[in-house]
């Protein structure tokens, strides 16, 4: 009879869980050790967590080199999808119900290709927000920060105070903001030629 999965013996599996290291999209990292897995490792997803799989005897420094590979990878993967407008809607609808308990409700959510100067807009009387195609590509915590600027919009329409204390539920709001600050001063740099050397 083969031996129950659950009830083997070995080396239990070990889970333990670390705040970020810096880059990473996930407010936290966990760590998942198995002594069925030999020589595999693997990174995933799972809500807000990033969720690694290693052998159970990997070594501390093997774990920690591991899980920087593969939340580099995990964030490589990420940049290269692009949502659709339905993907984007859906989005924002789950962000919506996360940090505003569902009361923004948008009527449509797209990607516009004329906004060269602001990263999104919203028209409350209409429930429209519109996002710049120059965010597809960047970080998703940034493009949820975004939607979330304008699902805002939604319940209290300008700048003041009571905004951006709607923004302060969201965990990554300065990292985004600075990370969208970032860009923008890049752009403003000086180009310079590429120097071509053999």
């Amino acid at each position: 009879m083969p031996a129950d999965p659950l009830h083997s013996a070995g080396t239990p599996q070990r889970s333990t869980t670390s705040q970020p290291t810096s880059g990473s999209g996930a407010s936290a990292i966990e760590v998942r050790r198995s002594s069925r897995r030999r020589r595999t490792v693997s990174a995933y997803r799972e809500g807000d967590r990033t969720v690694v799989l290693i052998p159970a005897r990997m070594s501390e420094a093997e774990e920690q080199r591991w899980v920087s590979v593969m939340l580099a990878k995990l964030a490589a993967q990420e940049s290269k999808r692009v949502l659709d407008d339905t993907e984007l809607s859906e989005r924002a609808q789950r962000l919506s119900a996360q940090y505003f308990d569902g009361r923004a409700r948008p009527a449509s959510v797209r990607w516009v290709t004329n906004q060269n100067t602001r990263w999104g807009s919203c028209t409350p009387s209409e429930g429209s927000i519109r996002l710049s195609h120059r965010l597809q590509g960047m970080p998703e915590y940034v493009v949820d920060y975004v939607l979330l600027h304008e699902l805002a919009h939604l319940l209290v329409p300008g700048h003041g105070p009571r905004f951006w204390r709607l923004l302060e539920a969201y965990p990554r709001t300065e990292r985004a903001k600075g990370y969208l600050e970032g860009v923008v001063a890049a752009d403003r740099l000086p180009h310079l030629p590429g120097v071509r050397g053999e």
